[in-house]
Order: structure tokens, then C-alpha cells, then sequence
């Protein structure tokens, strides 16, 4: 029982951290109904930024603190964040608004190849760490009812709060400001927006941003865990099973999504990996999604397609 209590707390834990960077294709999709295939990229530009900045900050400023140079650090790499923002807004989207959808994703994946390089060109190509002061060493828990208690890594509670924090904030931003309403209607015509006299240009500026710090929380996480490297790129195809379970429309969905995959691939691999020689819970996410595509395709909270034509 003590297994398996381990592997259900691993498994949400990292559900949590999927559904961060899941966010962040809900987020541009939500604003302006395309998938967002650079969301990957983001995170992997903001986690350079974040980490070579916390690098370079003590011998600009002088200053032996770490936390400060990780604060300063944050700071520069969302005003980062919020540049390149404005930068997609003013050279890219707005030249292509009520253009097709397919469009828009071609446009993403251009941003995609661009951030690549960009980041790699500023920050450099090397491994890179991140220390955030999360701590690395685990803790048993329940030691008086399973013997040798239940192993909890420290690090994954850390992050998963934080996760947990910035889902419940984005959640209040959608569905309480004003922003977040013309946010949902900026996705639902753009054009029919724009006619009511909402900003399309600035609330693109502002998704983009939004979905940059998101990328920017979610590079610090993973880049503490693994290093910033050129593979946290693919950190966001992780994600891609989370938004199809939950709806690409829905802010909900991407957490429940997130915890149903972190679970469901935690205890595959504990449990049917042995039996079938490992690498399940590589396509375990994968086999599920596919199956809501196949009987539920727009995911367990997401709208239908035909609603949003």
C-alpha cells in the first residue's frame, strides 16, 4: 500500500507540472483560437533567460545573495518575456488578424524555430542550472502506519504547490476581469471583437505575456529538476495528451488532464512497465489521448467545434 501511495503522490505531482505547461497552450488558444506549437520554445527561452541571468546578476550588482539574484533574475527574464511578446504582436499577429487558423499555426511554428536559435544565440548552448532553493531530499510520511513510512520527494511538493497557486490565479483571471471575458470573446471572432471595441492588438500582448511568465515558472521548475537544456523543448510534447484530455478551451481541464496523465503514467510504469519491459509510460499518455479523440474529441471540459464556428 505504501508503494503504492508513493507512486499516486509521484504521479500527481507531476500531473501538476504538466498542467503548468499546459496552461500556456490554453492560454493562446483561448485568445486567438490557434495552437500555440512555440509554447515549448517559450519555455525553454525563458528557462536560459531565468538562468543565466541569476549567473550574471551577482557580478553586475556586486551582491552575494542568492534569493535577491534569483529575484532580479525573475524580474529581467519576464520584462524578457514581456518584449518578446510585444515583438510577435507587432511583427507577426497583427498582420494576420481573421486570417485562417492554419495560418496562425504555421506563423507558431516560425516563432518556434526563431526562439530556438534566439535563446540559444543570447543565452548560450551549454547545460544550465537553476537553484531556486527548493529542496532535493525526500521525506517519509505515515511512518507509524506503513513501515519505512511513504517517500515524498520535497522538490515535487514544492513545485506542484507553486503550480497549484498560478493555476488558481489564471483561473480568477479568466473568469473574474475584465481582460479574461475579452479574452474568450477575442477568440470567438475576432473581427466581431474588434466591432465592440475590444484591443485586439493589446490583449494579444497580453495572453502572450501571461503565457510567457507561465512558460517562464514552468522552465524554472523543470530546468531546477533536469537542467536547462535544449530538451526541455520537449517538455511541451508532454503536455499535448493533457490539453486533449481536458480541452483546449478550458483552464479546468488542463489541471484535471494533467493529473489524470501524471497519475496515469506514474503507475503504469510501476506497475504494467515490468511486465512489458519498460517505456509504457512514455505512450501510455499518448494511447489515452487517442482514445478521447476518437469518442470525446474535444476533451472533457473543452467546447465543441461546431459551438465556436
Amino acid at each position: 500500500m505504501a508503494f503504492f501511495l508513493e507512486a499516486l503522490f509521484g504521479g500527481l505531482m507531476a500531473g501538476m507540472l504538466y498542467s503548468l505547461v499546459a496552461l500556456g497552450f490554453v492560454l493562446i488558444f483561448k485568445a486567438s483560437g490557434v495552437f500555440n506549437f512555440a509554447q515549448g520554445a517559450m519555455v525553454l527561452f525563458a528557462a536560459l533567460a531565468m538562468a543565466r541571468f541569476s549567473e550574471w546578476v551577482p557580478g553586475w550588482l556586486g551582491i552575494n545573495s542568492q534569493f535577491l539574484a534569483n529575484v532580479i533574475a525573475f524580474v529581467l527574464a519576464g520584462a524578457c518575456m514581456f518584449v518578446l511578446a510585444w515583438t510577435i504582436e507587432r511583427l507577426v499577429l497583427r498582420h494576420l488578424v481573421n486570417q485562417e487558423g492554419v495560418t496562425l499555426l504555421m506563423a507558431t511554428l516560425g516563432i518556434t524555430y526563431f526562439l530556438d536559435g534566439l535563446g540559444q544565440g543570447i543565452f548560450g548552448s551549454d547545460i544550465y542550472k537553476i537553484d531556486v532553493g527548493m529542496p532535493k531530499d525526500p521525506v517519509f510520511l505515515l511512518d507509524s502506519v506503513f513501515e519505512g513510512g511513504v517517500m515524498i520527494n520535497l522538490e515535487d511538493v514544492y513545485a506542484a504547490c507553486i503550480a497549484a497557486l498560478l493555476v488558481f490565479v489564471l483561473s480568477m483571471f479568466f473568469q473574474k476581469t475584465t481582460t479574461g471575458r475579452a479574452l474568450r470573446a477575442v477568440a470567438d471572432d475576432h473581427q466581431a471583437a474588434q466591432s465592440i471595441g475590444i484591443p485586439l492588438n493589446r490583449i494579444w500582448v497580453i495572453v502572450w505575456f501571461v503565457a510567457g511568465l507561465t512558460a517562464l515558472v514552468a522552465g524554472i521548475i523543470w530546468g531546477s529538476k533536469m537542467g536547462v537544456q535544449f530538451s526541455l523543448t520537449t517538455v511541451a510534447l508532454r503536455a499535448l495528451p493533457v490539453i486533449i484530455l481536458g480541452g483546449l478551451t478550458s483552464v479546468p481541464g488542463a489541471i484535471i488532464g494533467g493529473l489524470i496523465i501524471g497519475v496515469g503514467e506514474k503507475l503504469s510504469e510501476v506497475y504494467v512497465g515490468p511486465m512489458v519491459g519498460g517505456g509504457i509510460e512514455i505512450w501510455f499518455a499518448y494511447v489515452l489521448a487517442l482514445v478521447f479523440l476518437l469518442f470525446r474529441p474535444q476533451g472533457l471540459f473543452g467546447e465543441k467545434i461546431i459551438d465556436r464556428v
